[in-house]
């Protein structure tokens, strides 16, 4: 495997952020050009990407808020990000196909986590599918069960990771 080197995403990466996301997520999933150019916008803070031999490989991202749980308005609605909130958000982990398996998505949010830490935050919270609570629970993440969340139809379970 290629070195990876995490870095905080720029408005420069927007096409190939929108590219990935709109292949590691079915469409009523994902989130469009717009409202990831809105994310690098208000929170660039908050989004992380991963470059193996120049190209991005993969890439995480999420508000900060003082809630525990995800809501749904807060995928579109960028004006819900505090950046003095208790909890780092992920609103999505996403790696390439060709990256997968190769420790990228780990290195990902361990680098989230640990920026977290260091910026004083309580913990981080995000919503998984059921067959991701495992891979998220190595982390420390707690499953808090279904959520409230039907974003894009889909079952979610709420996960949080305190520290």
């Amino acid at each position: 495997m290629k070195k990876v080197q995490i870095r905080q995403a720029s408005i420069g990466d927007l096409d190939a952020v929108t590219g990935i996301e709109a292949d590691c997520f079915a469409p009523a999933e994902a989130a469009d050009r717009e409202s990831l150019k809105a994310r690098l916008g208000k929170f660039p803070g908050s989004f992380l990407v991963a470059e193996c031999g120049g190209e991005i490989a993969g890439f995480i991202n999420g508000a900060v808020t003082d809630e525990r749980t995800i809501a749904d308005e807060m995928f579109e609605n960028v004006s819900l990000h505090d950046p003095n909130g208790a909890y780092q958000s992920i609103f999505g982990l996403d790696v390439i196909p060709g990256f997968r398996h190769q420790g990228v998505a780990g290195q990902l949010m361990k680098a989230m986590i640990q920026q977290a830490e260091q910026e004083g935050r309580k913990g981080l919270i995000l919503t998984c599918k059921e067959h991701l609570i495992g891979f998220y629970e190595r982390f420390g993440y707690k499953n808090m069960g279904v959520s409230r969340s039907v974003h894009g139809g889909a079952v979610w379970y709420d996960m949080i990771l305190e520290f």
